[in-house]
């Protein structure tokens, strides 16, 4: 087998292994083409978990409301919070303990070995790739809507796509400090956007004329018009959308200045602004005009809720456009946290070797932000051609967001074992945050998890993307089965779990350089 660059094999009898897994021994020159640079504090680490999350107040989570009505959507929310409450404070004790940029993956790496850190690593890598994929058909619908208005002109959807992509794959690539200031800002933008739409929606309300204006089916209530736990179950997906990617704070660690106390600050704090957020949006954007039966399969939800408020002219559609902001502070901040997933998956040599390259002077994962923007977008391309020919049914987007769901909810049920076996294997890692919930709080979590995957496969016109999603996940287990347990170096997160914490913080002298032949000795 040819040795890969900067790496040596090393003789059988020194080549540690575990789990099934063989390390190559990497020399200096392999980490520094792949270093990042340390940029962020908790403000900056706030707003990049806000705004990974925020599109989901003005896109998506609307098409819950036509699996279960507003009170099915309601009760499916409520207990979606509940969920990210025991995941977020459970990720704010291990990401300061394990402080690497793999996240999830170096979690799970730590409590279950290579094994259940590549699967969940993965689980997460799909919620990263395909959720840009689902906001940037939110943005070209929200676009195209608005030059309807303003121009009369047609855009195809691709079109807008890849112009999005284009642009917000250059604004990562130019490094840590252009990202960072650029998040603070669009998040900032977006939080006022909603503060506008939820006071000038107020005297508009009228809650029981349009929230509950979805004709019920034989023997339901207004409340739950498809049934009453039926409704609940199918709209927790959906549920989702309002918090999804809150969790990928972690993977900033190796680029915040103190990820030990910012990152459980930001977090917390993230999660509490979604919060606010996420009920606001369901209450007031589905109680005024066009209500839920108007809502349940728009594209753009509070612009229409916008042209309710003031009209259809310009007014609106020039407000429509600055609330383009919510999406694309989603779609940049997730194009960053795929990029420091694939890399950090890739520096430990569970993906190919190539991806976590660094550029030489920006410190940003080129590789892998470029192949996953090209992934993201030919799986958006290819479901909105199979629409187009009718190949498959449903709306594109519901769709796209089911797939993103899926593997976010496995990382959360593989991130709370995790927790749950971190208490219990290595009680005598330095825990700067502990959290309130305990492992209580992390069951109750990884039990919601399971039951929202559930709901995925229950939708005859979501299930083909999702069981797709499902076999390319199965395929790359595969592939580390074959080859890629073969191929792995002694990265930090490597380094930390082979240790069992007594190396591998970014602290302390040495990290990320200890030797297999150290690390097999000791």
């Amino acid at each position: 087998m040819a040795e890969l660059p900067h790496q040596r094999q090393l003789p059988h009898e020194r080549r540690p292994t575990t789990g099934g897994v063989t390390y190559r021994e990497a020399d200096t020159g392999y980490f520094a083409q792949r270093a990042l640079r340390r940029h962020a504090g908790v403000w900056s680490l706030w707003a990049l978990g806000v705004a990974a999350v925020i599109s989901g107040e003005f896109s998506g989570w609307n098409l819950g409301l036509d699996a279960g009505g507003f009170g099915g959507l309601l009760v499916a929310t409520v207990v979606i919070a509940v969920m990210y409450f025991g995941l977020c404070f459970s990720i704010a004790e291990m990401s300061p303990a394990l402080p690497h940029a793999g996240g999830a993956y170096s979690f799970a790496r730590s409590a279950m070995g290579p094994w259940g850190g590549f699967v969940t690593g993965v689980a997460e890598s799909i919620e990263y790739i395909v959720t840009p994929a689902v906001v940037v058909t939110f943005i070209g619908s929200y676009l195209q809507s608005i030059v309807d208005d303003l121009a009369g002109v047609s855009i195809p959807q691709p079109v807008w796509w890849l112009l999005c992509y284009a642009v917000f794959l250059l604004l990562n690539l130019a490094g840590i400090e252009m990202t960072m200031r650029f998040t603070v800002v669009i998040c900032v933008l977006a939080l006022a956007i909603l503060a506008v739409f939820f006071v000038a929606a107020i005297p508009h309300l009228d809650f029981s004329a349009n929230a509950l204006n979805i004709a019920p089916d034989s023997g339901n209530s207004s409340w739950f018009p498809f049934g009453g736990l039926g409704g609940v179950f199918l709209a927790l997906p959906f549920a989702i959308w309002f918090f999804l990617a809150i969790e990928e704070l972690p993977l900033a660690a190796e680029e915040s200045h103190d990820p030990r106390r910012d990152i459980p600050r930001g977090t917390v704090y993230g999660l509490l602004t979604l919060l606010v957020a996420a009920f606001g949006v369901l209450f007031l954007n589905t109680g005024i005009k066009p209500g839920a039966e108007g809502l349940r399969d728009s594209g753009e939800p509070l612009l229409d809720g916008f042209k309710t408020i003031f009209g259809e002219g310009t007014s609106a559609s020039l407000l429509g456009l600055v609330a383009v902001a919510g999406l694309v502070a989603s779609f940049h901040t997730i194009i960053y946290a795929y990029g420091r997933n694939v890399y950090s998956l890739s520096r430990a040599g569970y993906y190919p070797h190539v991806l976590s390259l660094t550029h030489g002077k920006r410190k940003t994962p080129w590789v892998a932000l470029l192949g996953g923007g090209i992934l993201g977008y030919a799986l958006a391309l290819l479901l909105y051609l199979a629409t187009e020919h009718k190949w498959l049914g449903g709306n594109v987007s519901a769709a796209l967001l089911s797939m993103a769901v899926f593997g976010g909810v496995i990382s959360y049920f593989m991130q709370m074992l995790s927790f749950v076996l971190l208490r219990r294997r290595l009680p005598n890692i330095e825990r700067p945050y502990r959290s309130p919930l305990g492992i209580a709080g992390a069951v109750v979590a990884g039990v919601i998890a399971l039951i929202s995957l559930a709901a995925l496969f229950v939708r005859d016109d979501y299930r083909p993307g999702v069981v797709g999603v499902a076999l390319w996940f199965v395929a790359a287990i595969a592939y580390f089965a074959v080859a890629g347990r073969h191929k792995l170096i002694l990265s930090p997160e490597e380094e930390f779990a082979m240790t069992r914490g007594e190396h591998g913080h970014p602290e302390r002298e040495g990290y990320g350089q200890t030797h297999i032949s150290d690390v097999a000795a000791g």
